[in-house]
Order: C-alpha cells, then sequence, then structure tokens
C-alpha cells in the first residue's frame, strides 16, 4: 500500500481544527462583541493580507491594520494601544512582542504556525552559522525569534532585495534562511554570494509550471503575479515578481483585465478593493507532484476565526511570550531592516 505524503496528512489534521463555518448572523454578533471588546481592552487587531476576509474587514473597520508582515511590525511598534491582537501566524505575534515587549500581545490560537519557521530549528540553523562566521546573516521574516536573535538582519519579501544589494555593494558574504525560493530568486536578481538553507512554504511551493502554461493559455490577456516564495520555474512566467504589497499594486497599476495570482488567495479581498473591476484567478496548484488542486490558502492561517479572536481578547488566552533575554538580540536586526527601509522610502520621497 503506497504511503500518504506527510504534506496530505499535515494539511488533513490542520483541516480537522476548523471550526464550522459560521452564518452571517452569527459573523455579524461576533464582529459587533470583538470590536466592542477592542475598546473596552485598549486594544488594536493587526491582521495579515492571508487571514480571513471577515477579520481583514474588522481590522479596518476598528482602526487596526491588514498588511504585509512589513507594515504590521511597524503599525504595532506605533500604535498607542496597550494591547496587539496579531492574526496571522506565530512568528508575527513574536515580531510584535520583540519590538513593543511593553505590550501585551495576544493571538486568535498559538497553533498557527509557519513550514518556514519549523523548518529552521535554532539549534540547527546556529550550527549551520558557526560553520560560516565569515557570512553575514540574513533570515526572512518567517522564523522564531531565537533565530532572529541569532541574524545580523531581518527581512521581508518587500526589503529583501534592496536589502541584500546593500550588503552586496559592502562587499559582504550572506547566510539566507530559510525560504530557498526567495533565497534563490534574489541571488539570481542581484548576483550575491548566498548560501541557502533548504526551506520552502507549504503553500506557494505548491503552483505548478504547466498548469500555469496552461491556465495562460485560456486567458492570453492576463498578467501573471508570483510571490518570490514560489518555485523558480513558476517565478519565470511572472509578469510581476513581489510581496503582498507590491502584487497588490501592481492590479492597480497594470492595464490587464485579467490577473492569475500565485500566492495565498486570502490576498484577494485587498486586491478587489484595490482593483473592483478587475478579474481575479487562483493559479493552479495540480499537476504533477501537486498534493491539492487549487489549495492556495495557508491551512494555519485558516486557524485564526472570529470565535478565536473574541476568545483570546476576553480571555487573555494565547499570549505571547518571547524569553526576555532573547528580545535585545532579535530587535537589534529587526531594527536594521526597519530603519534601512524608512531610510529607502525617504529617499524614494526626495527623488520624487
Amino acid at each position: 500500500m503506497s504511503q500518504i505524503p506527510e504534506r496530505v496528512l499535515v494539511q488533513a489534521h490542520l483541516a480537522a481544527k476548523q471550526p464550522p463555518v459560521l452564518s452571517e448572523a452569527e459573523q455579524a454578533d461576533y464582529c459587533a462583541r470583538i470590536a466592542a471588546s477592542l475598546k473596552e481592552r485598549d486594544a488594536a487587531l493587526v491582521a495579515h493580507y492571508y487571514t480571513d476576509p471577515m477579520i481583514q474587514a474588522l481590522a479596518e473597520e476598528t482602526g487596526g491594520c491588514v498588511s504585509d508582515s512589513l507594515e504590521m511590525a511597524r503599525f504595532g511598534k506605533e500604535h498607542p494601544a496597550s494591547t496587539l491582537i496579531v492574526a496571522g501566524v506565530r512568528f508575527m505575534g513574536e515580531t510584535a512582542k520583540i519590538l513593543s515587549p511593553e505590550k501585551r500581545i495576544l493571538m486568535p490560537t498559538q497553533e498557527a504556525t509557519c513550514s518556514l519557521d519549523i523548518g529552521c530549528p535554532i539549534d540547527e540553523f546556529s550550527a549551520f552559522c558557526d560553520q560560516h562566521p565569515d557570512r553575514t546573516v540574513v533570515v526572512y521574516a518567517n522564523t522564531s525569534a531565537a533565530v532572529k536573535a541569532r541574524a545580523d538582519w531581518v527581512v521581508t519579501s518587500s526589503c529583501a532585495l534592496g536589502i541584500v544589494e546593500h550588503l552586496m555593494d559592502r562587499g559582504e558574504k550572506i547566510i539566507w534562511a530559510p525560504d530557498q525560493h526567495l533565497g534563490g530568486y534574489i541571488q539570481k536578481q542581484t548576483g550575491a554570494d548566498m548560501l541557502l538553507w533548504q526551506g520552502s512554504c507549504i503553500v506557494h511551493e505548491e503552483f505548478k509550471a504547466k498548469s500555469l502554461l496552461d491556465l495562460k493559455e485560456v486567458y492570453p490577456d492576463a498578467a501573471v503575479l508570483v510571490h518570490p516564495e514560489s518555485p523558480a520555474s513558476v517565478v519565470e512566467l511572472a509578469d510581476v515578481v513581489g510581496s503582498t504589497s507590491q502584487l497588490i499594486r501592481a492590479t492597480q497599476t497594470l492595464p490587464n483585465p485579467t490577473f492569475i495570482v500565485a500566492t495565498d488567495r486570502g490576498i484577494f479581498y485587498k486586491m478587489q478593493q484595490a482593483a473592483p473591476d478587475r478579474r481575479l484567478i487562483e493559479a493552479p496548484t495540480a499537476g504533477n507532484g501537486a498534493t491539492c488542486r487549487s489549495c492556495a490558502h495557508c491551512p494555519w492561517m485558516a486557524m485564526n476565526t472570529l470565535p478565536r479572536v473574541l476568545q483570546a481578547l476576553e480571555q487573555g488566552t494565547d499570549e505571547i511570550i518571547v524569553p526576555p533575554e532573547l528580545i535585545p538580540r532579535a530587535v537589534k536586526p529587526l531594527d536594521r531592516m526597519l530603519s534601512f527601509t524608512r531610510n529607502a522610502n525617504l529617499a524614494v520621497a526626495g527623488n520624487a
């Protein structure tokens, strides 16, 4: 008997943890109760683009934030609320705590993690870094607090290219972790000397080039938008390669009537806001070697639900605690990233 692929088992396990679908009346009731609880507890809701559209809408309506991980980090640090509830995955909650240690950081569930985070355990990664002491350690935001504390720089997909170019200009050789596809894309774009950790995202790795080519034949006028965590064969077919925020902007700036989108389908909520007259199509995940069909949604992001948001607020469950000794070390590479992007934005504004 053939063995069931491990990824299928993982996704089935996670799917079993999803609560029943709420009725419209139940959704409205939860939203009203959450909004009142946020106000009562001096809290702000920060949501990632990949979470449920209802949670994204609620974050917007209550003065919170819907964004990528970089803007979530900025917003949480600068917002005056004493409590942040982070709807996303665990590393995002940890990042918020590192940048705002004086604030209470809650999550709908700490079980919501990330395959990139899981695939880069601190002991193994630290040993890898120790083998190459002459290299600058650059880690993607999708990593644990402990891995960030071991790094020299933290990056997100929106600023990784610029930061690697900056380091390359200074003659620095790089250790990159954990996403091999994003690292390979940046290495190809810059020519930087990079050693790549072999991690990957279970969502983006599912996109298939052959099926994407078939879909392009059906929609010849469509532009293909691809997140660089996708395999190189998929990236090569893209009209735009970029972070979640950059892909959303592409729907506003490109003239195409249709977009084929190779990233988590949770992004469609903000894309449809940005370009309501454009047609959005999920990039295919079926094909040889695929374990699902159009399953382009992170099962851990799907664990963020309205009932869990309310429970976290009312009961204080799933509070993020980062060991105090890690925070001073982990905040340094995060502050470097925020300072770099702030200066880059100022330079762009000055040249406008």
